[in-house]
């Protein structure tokens, strides 16, 4: 009898259970239905491509060649202002320099290679040439890599008015025995506002030229991920609109890596079109 009068109770005290658990159940999906996502993903990084045609230096550096065709160390200058000492990367490790070091040690494993960081910021070309005895020439480079011409553009100075500053740091290289390549300023927002810079760009390429040394085209290698790519200007540049971010550097010193590897490969006496693609 006991019996018959429990089983009723157990069975009204489980509907209760499966009806409450069914409810908070409901309840629990309303809520993930209603509660917004604090997962978001990250944009994803587009990939550095290099192409052959926006990396590379039309003459050869054969101080380099004969260094690494003989095994012996490699000691690379870099000097420039702003973003050659890494203004706008997280982190000096993040620089061109530094990435570039990285870059150069992939073409060349086992070599012992140096790339030295001598960037100081706001600096013009007198600055840069008035360092060479102090940052450039003691540490007895084998190629220097001389970024110039940004500060110039932004302050309305353009380097058609010292164009002999130019000259006379080139010369000064070429007597240390130095491979030497010129860089020009980057295609940034607060740079192309100003209605000099292709002038600029020119007249760097044409230094370079007539002094037969290397002039790598970071200008336009810039304008190809802008113009070409679509790639948006804060994918390569900070927020700042004229410095690089690391996206940017780490893309430049790699296809700066891939036009030394290059021209240090050919002949001294061999100056040839680019091929399209690599």
């Amino acid at each position: 009898m006991h019996s018959e009068i429990l089983l009723p109770r157990a069975v009204a005290v489980f509907a209760a259970i499966t009806v409450t658990v069914v409810s908070l159940h409901a309840t629990a999906q309303q809520t993930a239905v209603r509660a917004p996502r604090s997962d978001t993903a990250a944009p994803i990084e587009p990939k550095c491509s290099v192409v052959q045609d926006q990396a590379w230096i039309e003459r050869p550096l054969p101080r380099v060649g004969f260094r690494l065709a003989a095994g012996l160390p490699i000691r690379i200058v870099a000097i420039g202002s702003s973003s050659t000492a890494g203004a706008g990367a997280s982190s000096p490790a993040e620089s061109y320099p530094s990435r570039l070091e990285v870059e150069l040690r992939r073409h060349f494993p086992g070599h012992d290679l140096t790339v030295l960081n001598r960037g100081v910021n706001g600096e013009e070309a007198p600055d840069m040439l008035a360092r060479f005895d102090t940052g450039v020439i003691p540490e007895h480079p084998h190629l220097v890599l001389w970024q110039v011409g940004t500060n110039s553009l932004l302050r309305d100075r353009p380097l058609d008015q010292t164009a002999p500053v130019l000259h006379n740091g080139i010369a000064r290289l070429k007597a240390a025995h130095a491979d030497t390549v010129l860089i020009d300023p980057q295609f940034a927002p607060l740079v192309i506002a100003k209605s000099d810079v292709e002038a600029e760009v020119a007249l760097l390429a044409s230094v370079a030229k007539q002094e037969n040394v290397g002039f790598f085209d970071r200008f336009a290698l810039m304008r190809h991920w802008r113009e070409a790519k679509g790639l948006p200007f804060d994918t390569f540049v900070s927020p700042d609109g004229l410095h690089m971010n690391d996206w940017g550097y780490a893309c430049f010193a790699k296809s700066l890596g891939v036009a030394i590897a290059d021209a240090a490969s050919r002949p001294a006496a061999a100056v040839a079109a680019p091929r399209a693609t690599r």
